[in-house]
Formats: structure tokens, sequence, C-alpha cells
């Protein structure tokens, strides 16, 4: 069968939609991506044109926009990703938290959840006096249906692959009444964890009353335009504690944020 063609016009009307309702830039070179990932949505639903499925989005936007932007956003996490991160974070975490027991760390875009438990395992393993901290992990982003899988905190054998065995021992229960998601992340790790919808560019970062000493944001920035990168930069920086530490991914950069982060590491960028 032949793949439905989504034309130029088509393109634009989504390109459109998909910059205001969430600030997600798409180029002409995205075309074709943006065809393949939404035609399984049209099959789905039993649409003939992407023409019929825009107007579709706009007479059900409530529910359908989080199936739009997860089909266009690609979620690929795992745990203790980035690992010259982590390996900086061992060697520095317990100068960082010396003089004081309250940690707050937010996980910007979570997808699935890997991000934040990999925080929470990585606290309880390295942080000397672990019991003395009050610590909570903020973890937020605008797909509901990643977020529905974040919150279970189940996961299937290639998700935990390359995990050591101690780790696994510690902090997954293993259900094998549950053959499609058999480990399942333990309940005293989740409950250090709040998971909420955020929009990184058009939410209003002024919820945030208390400062954060950690702020992940990685491979996100990538899906923005420089304008919309700048001011989500702006904002981390305004909601960051002195000294705080912004991790981003290892292919972006802060150049154009110069004068409110300096480099610790690639990567790895503190508030001035």
């Amino acid at each position: 069968m032949t793949e439905l063609r989504i034309s130029q016009k088509e393109f634009d009307l989504f390109r459109d939609f998909i910059y205001k309702e969430v600030g997600i830039s798409l180029s002409d070179k995205k075309i074709g991506l943006v065809q393949s990932r939404l035609s399984k949505r049209l099959k789905a639903l039993g649409l003939s044109s992407y023409d019929d499925y825009y107007y579709y989005i706009q007479d059900h936007k409530e529910e359908e926009i989080f199936h739009l932007i997860s089909a266009i956003s690609t979620n690929v996490t795992s745990f203790f990703r980035e690992e010259p991160q982590w390996a900086y974070l061992r060697e520095n975490i317990n100068t960082i938290f010396a003089s004081t027991r309250k940690i707050r760390i937010w996980s910007a875009a979570c997808s699935s959840g890997e991000e934040p438990y990999s925080i929470a395992i990585f606290l309880k393993e390295n942080l000397d006096h672990y019991k003395e901290y009050d610590i909570k992990i903020l973890a937020t982003d605008i797909s509901k249906k990643v977020l529905e899988k974040a919150i279970s905190g189940r996961y299937v054998a290639k998700d935990i692959a390359g995990l050591p065995k101690h780790i696994l021992q510690r902090y997954f229960d293993i259900d094998k009444r549950d053959p499609q998601a058999p480990y399942a992340i333990k309940e005293d790790l989740k409950a250090q964890i709040t998971f909420r919808m955020f929009n990184l560019v058009y939410d209003d970062f002024s919820i945030f009353k208390n400062r954060f000493d950690f702020i992940f944001c990685r491979n996100v920035m990538i899906y923005f335009d420089g304008s919309s990168q700048m001011k989500l930069v702006s904002n981390f920086h305004k909601i960051l504690s002195e000294n705080g530490l912004l991790f981003i991914g290892h292919s972006e950069s802060l150049t154009r944020n110069n004068k409110e982060f300096k480099t610790v590491r690639p990567s790895i960028y503190e508030r001035i």
C-alpha cells in the first residue's frame, strides 16, 4: 500500500500549529519525519488525509494534542544517560551539598521517567549521610502519554539493560505477574518525585517559588528556535540557586547565554 503523502501546505499547517502550541520549531527538512510520524495516527483514526487530521485536532484539541506531541517529539531516554555528567557528580556531590541538607532538583523533560529515577538512585548511592537530607525532585514533560509511564515506574527488560545487578536489587521490584513491564521502581524511591505537565516555552515560570540546585534539561533545546532557547535558559537562570547547575545534552551549548552561566564541563553549566 502506497504511503499517504503530506503536501507542503499541510506540513505548514502542522508546523505553525505545533510552534504556537508547544514551541517546537520544525524546519522544511522535517517534512518527511512529520509525514512518517503522523501517518500511524491517521490510520488509527481512519482519516484519509493530513488535512483531515489537522482539522480533527482543532475539534478534539484537548485530548488529541498529546498524541500529536508524542508523535513528533523523540522520547529517547535511558537510565544514567550522559555518563560524563554522572562522573562529575560522583566526584563533587558531597562537596556541593556540604553546607545544606535541603536538595531541590528539576528534571525538566523527564520523558518516561528514567532520568528522575536515575537522579534519585544516584543520590541514595553517592550522598554521604543520605538520610539527613530533605530531597525533592520535580519531573515534568509536555506529553501526557510518557508521563503516565513515568508515574507508573514500570519498565521492560530492554529499559533496564546495562544497570548493575545491585542497582536492580535495591531499587526495583520484579513482578513476574506483569510480563509487559515486570521491573517496577520501589515505592520509597518514587515518593521523592513529583510528576507534572509543563510546557518549557509557554508555561509560567513564576509558579516556582523555591529555587533549584540542579536542573536537567537534556536534548530538548534542539527542538526550539534561537529565541525560544535563549528565553528558556534565562528562565532557568532565574529559578536556579546561587551556583546552581544546569545539565544539558552533549550536543547542545549555551553560547548565547554566556553572561548568565559559566562552563563547568562540556554540557554542565553553573549559574553566575
